[in-house]
C-alpha cells in the first residue's frame, strides 16, 4: 500500500492527432511513471546509455517524420552527439547556437504556442542488452534531464512524452527489451509549452543533458521510500522511520538498529548539520533488493519567528548555483560538482540555493557528505510575463496547475531523503497565483518536516519565510528591526535574502555591510550571493563568449557572467572577499596591549577543529611567529587571549600582528593548515616618508633638472627619473566603468558609469596655467575639466627633491557644482618597461573601498600581467589598496598617505573599449595609476550601488608620492 498521496502527474497516452500536438499541450506529459526517490541499488543491475548517439537536426517540429523510431531504420548518414550534452554546444556550430536572455522569452509570448521554427533533434542509441541481464522482474528507462520536451520510443514502441527539463522521468520498459540489440529513439524539441515555465536567466540549451540509464527492477524490489530522521536537541536522541512502498527492513549497524519499514526507533545519535555533517550508513532491504542509505538526523522548524535546526537558529552564508561548465553547459560530471562543493567549503560558504531548478541528484549527495544547507528550488520561472504585467501568467491559470504540481512532486519525491535540504522552493520570479498556492499546499502536506520558500510571495501567504532579493542595506536594517510593515504573518517570519550581492564583473561591493546587519538582528538569517559561476561559453576567438556573441537577435549581453568564480572555476576576488566576510571565527586585537579577542561565529561547532597561530611583521615581513592557545569556544562564545611579547627588532618600521585560524587536521574538504579565518591589527603607527626639500630646479636649455629628475621647461612635464624614462604623471579621474558602475537599466538616477560619461569624465582636458621654478620646488599649475561643462579641478603639481629622491605633492580643488562622485582621484603615468612588481600594502589580490575586507597588509610580489583580474567583459580591475610603497620598472614609489596602485599594459581607454579579454593587446608602455581615492564598487548591476561612505566625493584633496630609482 502506498504511504503517499501525489497529484495527478500525467494523462493517458493520446492516440492519433497531429504528430506535434503534445508540444503545445500544457499538461506535463504522458506515459511516465510516478516520481520516486533517487537512489543507487546495491543489487539491481543498471546500464548507462550515455555516450555517442546518432543525431539529426531539423529546423521545425514537422520537418521529418517519426519513421526514425521504427525498427530497422538506417541512420548511418546521421551525425553524432554526446549524451549527456547540448547539441548547440557540439558540432562546431553545425547544430545551431546558444541563446542567452535574462528574462525575455526568445519567442513570441503566446502561451502555450511556440514558433514553427522550433529546432528539433532526433536522437538514436542502439545498445546491446548484456547477456547476463536478469530476466526476472522489470526494467525502467530513466531520463534525468532533457530540455525542453521529449518524445520517446523503444524498439519502435512509443513510451510517451514529457516536459520539465531539469526533472527525472521514468518509463516501464521491461516488456519491450530484447536480447541483443535494442534501439532507443528520442525526439527533443527546443521549444514547447514547458518553455514558458523555464525562463530562468540562463542559456537556452536544448538536448539530453543529464544521464540516461536503464535500471533493472527485480521482483520485490524497493519502489519508493521516505527516510524520516529527526533529532531531539534536548535529549540528544534521533528518531528514525523509513516508510516504504514495499515492506522490508532497515538496518543501521553503527546504531544497532534493525527494524521493519514503517516502524520508528529512537536512539542516541550525533546530529547532522552543515558544520558537522554526520551521516550514518544503513541499508533498506526488501525481498528483492538492498538499497544503501546515508542517514542524517536533524529537525527543521519555524519557531519563535526563526528558522531553527536542531534547536538553534541558522545563519545562511550562501550562494545561488546554476549548473554550468564552459564547454559542456549544464551537463556536469561528478568531479565538476565535487569541485564546486570543495570550493564552497574552502571559502566558508555553508548554504546553496539551487537556482532555479533541482540540480543533478549527485550534487545533493555531495551536500549531504560535505555539509551544506540546501534550498532545493523547483524547475519553474515565468519571469518574461512581467513584460505584460503578468497577464496570462501560467501560475495563475488553472489549466497549467497539473504541470506545476508535477514539477513540485518530481522535485520533492526525487530529493526527499537528503538531510542537507531544509527548504523546498516553489521556483523563482513567477509572480503569484493559484498554481503556486496549490504547489505549497501539496508540499506542506507531503513533507511537513521541511519549510517552504518562494521569494515572489511578499505577503507570505504560501511560504514559511520572508524572502527578498537585492533589498538595499537601509531596508534590510528596517526589516531587522521589524519596521518594514507588511502583513501580520510576514512580520512574524524570519527574513533571508535569497539573492543579494550581484557578482557581475568587479564586485560585489558592500558584502561586509550586509553581513554586519545579518549578525546584528536576530530576524535576519543571512542570504545567498548571486551567483556561483560566470556562464561564459568557451570560444576559440573570444576566449569566453556571452550573450550576443552567437548572433542572437534578442539577448542580455554579459549579464550571464555574474559569478563568484570564473568559467574555469578560478575564484574571483569577489569569492575571496566573501570568504573573509563570512569567516566562522572573528579575530580582532589590541596590538598596543598585546591582546587578541577570538569569537566563534558558528551555529553548532566549537573551535576544537582549529589551531591558531600568530605572527609579527615589521614593514610587511614576518620576523617571528608561533602557535596561540585558544580554548575550544562554543558557538557564540568569545575569549581574550594574550599575545607573546613582541620580538625585539632594531629596524623601527611599521609593526603589526597577524593571527590565523587553521584546520588542525585534514578534513574531507581541505587539508591541515588550510586558513579558515584571520585577523590583522597594528602594533604601532606607520612612519611616514620624511623628505627635506634641499635641491632647487635648474634650467638647462629646454629642460629643468631637479635632483634625479628632468622636466620639460615649457610644460613642466616630468621626462625621467635617473635613467628611467617616464611619460609625465598627470591627474586622472577616469576608470573603465565596471558592470556595477554601469548599473541596472531600471536605476537610472544613480548609474554612475552613465553619469560619468554624460559629464565627460572619460575625456578630460588638461590646460596648463603656469610653470613656476622656485627656490625649492618646481610648481606646475593646471586646470583639468571635461569639454562642454563648467565643472573642473584646479590641480597643482609641486615637485621637490633632496638630491636623490623626488617628491610630488598634488593639490586638487574642485570648481563648479559637482553633482556626482569621481571614479578615481590620482595620477597616471607610463613606463617604457616593467614586469616584476613588489609592494608593501594590501594584497595579494585587488581591493576597492567596499571590497577590501580580504586585503591583507604584507609584502607581495607579482608581475604586471598577473596584477590583472580577467573579468569576461574588461573593466576597471587590479587595484591594490593601502599601499605604502611599490617597486616596478626601476622605480620605488612611496605614498603619503597610503594609496591605491594599478599597472597594466594598456590604457584605461583601451580597457574601456574592449568587449572581451582578447580585445586587449599589450602595448610598449606600462601604464601606472597611483590613486589617492577610488569610488566604491557596490552591486548595482542588479542591486544597490555603493553606500554613501564609499563615495569618492569631489572635494579638496592633497596627497604626495616619493620617487627614487632602484637601479
Amino acid at each position: 500500500m502506498s504511504f503517499r498521496t501525489s497529484p495527478k502527474l500525467s494523462a493517458p497516452l493520446e492516440q492519433g492527432g497531429p504528430p506535434a500536438e503534445y508540444v503545445e499541450d500544457v499538461s506535463p506529459g504522458s506515459g511516465a511513471l510516478p516520481p520516486r526517490a533517487w537512489y543507487a541499488s546495491s543489487d539491481a543491475r543498471s546500464l548507462s546509455l550515455n555516450g555517442s548517439w546518432r543525431f539529426r537536426l531539423s529546423a521545425t517540429i514537422d520537418a521529418e517524420d517519426d519513421s526514425f523510431a521504427e525498427e530497422g531504420y538506417e541512420a548511418g548518414g546521421w551525425a553524432e552527439v554526446t549524451v549527456p550534452g547540448h547539441w548547440v554546444l557540439q558540432g562546431d556550430g553545425a547544430f545551431g547556437s546558444p541563446i542567452y536572455t535574462n528574462h525575455l522569452y526568445p519567442f513570441p509570448v503566446d502561451p502555450p504556442h511556440v514558433p514553427t521554427e522550433n529546432p528539433t533533434g532526433d536522437h538514436l542509441r542502439a545498445f546491446d542488452l548484456p547477456s547476463d541481464w536478469p530476466s526476472d522482474g522489470g526494467a525502467v528507462l530513466r531520463f534525468d534531464g532533457v530540455e525542453s520536451c521529449a518524445r520517446v520510443w523503444l524498439n519502435g514502441t512509443e513510451l510517451g512524452e514529457f516536459k520539465g527539463s531539469r526533472l527525472p522521468h521514468e518509463f516501464a520498459v521491461g516488456h519491450l527489451l530484447k536480447p541483443g540489440e535494442n534501439v532507443l529513439a528520442v525526439r527533443v524539441h527546443q521549444w514547447s509549452a514547458g518553455s514558458y515555465l523555464e525562463d530562468q536567466d540562463q542559456w537556452w540549451l536544448p538536448g539530453i543533458f543529464r544521464d540516461v540509464t536503464l535500471l533493472h527492477r527485480p521482483a520485490g524490489s524497493v519502489g519508493d521510500f521516505f527516510v524520516h530522521a529527526s533529532y531531539d536537541h534536548t535529549t540528544g536522541e534521533g528518531t528514525l522511520r523509513v516508510d516504504s512502498d514495499v515492506d522490508g527492513r532497515v538496518t543501521v549497524p553503527a546504531l544497532d538498529i534493525d527494524v521493519a519499514t514503517g516502524e520508528s526507533v529512537t536512539v542516541a545519535v550525533e546530529p547532522w548539520t552543515a558544520e558537522t555533517p554526520r551521516l550514518y550508513d544503513g541499508v533498506l532491504a526488501t525481498e528483492g533488493e538492498r538499497v544503501p542509505l546515508r542517514i542524517g538526523f536533524r529537525t527543521v522548524v519555524l519557531e519563535d519567528g526563526l528558522i531553527k535546526v536542531n534547536g538553534r537558529a541558522v545563519l545562511f552564508k550562501g550562494v545561488n548555483r546554476h549548473e554550468w561548465h564552459p564547454e559542456q553547459g549544464r551537463a556536469l560530471d561528478l568531479e565538476t560538482m565535487r569541485e564546486d562543493v570543495l570550493l564552497m567549503k574552502r571559502h566558508n560558504l555553508n548554504a546553496v540555493r539551487t537556482s532555479h531548478y533541482p540540480p543533478h541528484p549527485a550534487f545533493l549527495d555531495l551536500c549531504d557528505e560535505y555539509g551544506l544547507w540546501v534550498i532545493d528550488e523547483c524547475d519553474l520561472e515565468t519571469h518574461g510575463f512581467t513584460e505584460q504585467d503578468w497577464r496570462d501568467n501560467p501560475v495563475d491559470d488553472d489549466r497549467w496547475t497539473p504541470a506545476l504540481l508535477d514539477r513540485a512532486a518530481r522535485m520533492v519525491e526525487r530529493d526527499k531523503n537528503h538531510p542537507s535540504i531544509v527548504f523546498w522552493s516553489l521556483g523563482n520570479e513567477a509572480g503569484t497565483g493559484r498554481g503556486l498556492t496549490a504547489m505549497a499546499e501539496w508540499i506542506h502536506d507531503r513533507d511537513p518536516d521541511r519549510l517552504v520558500h518562494y521569494e515572489g510571495d511578499w505577503n507570505c501567504r504560501d511560504t514559511d519565510v520572508y524572502s527578498r532579493m537585492y533589498a538595499f542595506h537601509d531596508e534590510v536594517d528596517k526589516i531587522g528591526q521589524r519596521l518594514d510593515g507588511g502583513t501580520h504573518k510576514r512580520r512574524e517570519l524570519p527574513f533571508i535574502q535569497c539573492e543579494y550581492g550581484h557578482a557581475m564583473g568587479n564586485g560585489p561591493g558592500g558584502l561586509a555591510d550586509y553581513q554586519e546587519l545579518f549578525e546584528k538582528y536576530e530576524r535576519l538569517q543571512g542570504g545567498f550571493i548571486w551567483e556561483w559561476i560566470d556562464h561564459g561559453v568557451k570560444h576559440p576567438e573570444l576566449g569566453y563568449a556571452y550573450g550576443g556573441d552567437f548572433g542572437e537577435e534578442l539577448h542580455d549581453g554579459n549579464f550571464v557572467c555574474d559569478g563568484l568564480v570564473f568559467p574555469d572555476r578560478t575564484p574571483s576576488p569577489g569569492l575571496v572577499e566573501y570568504k573573509k566576510v563570512i569567516e566562522p571565527v572573528h579575530i580582532e586585537g589590541d596590538g598596543a596591549n598585546g591582546i587578541v579577542r577570538i569569537t566563534n561565529k558558528q551555529d553548532f561547532a566549537d573551535l576544537s577543529a582549529l589551531a591558531f597561530e600568530w605572527s609579527c611583521q615589521v614593514d610587511g615581513e614576518t620576523v617571528e611567529s608561533g602557535s596561540l592557545s585558544v580554548p575550544a569556544l562554543a558557538p557564540g562564545e568569545s575569549a581574550e587571549v594574550k599575545l607573546p611579547e613582541p620580538p625585539v627588532d632594531g629596524r623601527g618600521g611599521e609593526r603589526q600582528w597577524t593571527v590565523r585560524a587553521l584546520l588542525a587536521d585534514d578534513t574531507l574538504w581541505a587539508a591541515k593548515d588550510h586558513v579558515v579565518a584571520w585577523g590583522q591589527f597594528a602594533a604601532g603607527a606607520r612612519p611616514l616618508p620624511s623628505f627635506p626639500a634641499t635641491d632647487r630646479p635648474v634650467r638647462d636649455g629646454d629642460r629643468f633638472t631637479l635632483g634625479p629628475a628632468a622636466f620639460d621647461a615649457r610644460t613642466g612635464a616630468l621626462l625621467s627619473i635617473g635613467d628611467v624614462e617616464v611619460s609625465a604623471p598627470r591627474l586622472d579621474v577616469w576608470r573603465a566603468p565596471t558592470d556595477n558602475d554601469d548599473g541596472a537599466e531600471w536605476q537610472t538616477d544613480t548609474r554612475y558609469g552613465m553619469l560619468w560619461r554624460t559629464l565627460g569624465l572619460h575625456r578630460m582636458r588638461h590646460r596648463l596655467v603656469a610653470v613656476e621654478a622656485g627656490d625649492d620646488a618646481l610648481t606646475v599649475r593646471t586646470r583639468v575639466a571635461p569639454a562642454a561643462r563648467e565643472v573642473g579641478l584646479d590641480t597643482v603639481y609641486r615637485w621637490t627633491s633632496d638630491g636623490e629622491r623626488l617628491k610630488l605633492t598634488v593639490s586638487v580643488t574642485p570648481e563648479g557644482d559637482w553633482t556626482v562622485p569621481l571614479p578615481r582621484l590620482g595620477v597616471r603615468f607610463g613606463l617604457p618597461e616593467a614586469d616584476g612588481v613588489e609592494w608593501f600594502g594590501g594584497g595579494p589580490g585587488e581591493a576597492y573601498p567596499d571590497t577590501r575586507t580580504a586585503s591583507m597588509v604584507g609584502r607581495w610580489q607579482s608581475t604586471v600581467d598577473r596584477l590583472q583580474t580577467p573579468y569576461l567583459r574588461p573593466q576597471e580591475n587590479g587595484a591594490r589598496a593601502d599601499v605604502r610603497w611599490v617597486e616596478l620598472g626601476g622605480l620605488r614609489i612611496e605614498g603619503d598617505p597610503e594609496f591605491w596602485f594599478t599597472a597594466r599594459r594598456w590604457t584605461t581607454e583601451q580597457l574601456d573599449a574592449a568587449r572581451h579579454r582578447t580585445d586587449l593587446t599589450p602595448g610598449d608602455t606600462v601604464w601606472v595609476n597611483l590613486d589617492h581615492g577610488q569610488h566604491g564598487i557596490g552591486s548595482q548591476s542588479c542591486g544597490p550601488g555603493p553606500l554613501p561612505q564609499y563615495f569618492l566625493k569631489a572635494e579638496p584633496a592633497e596627497f604626495a608620492f616619493v620617487f627614487s630609482t632602484t637601479r
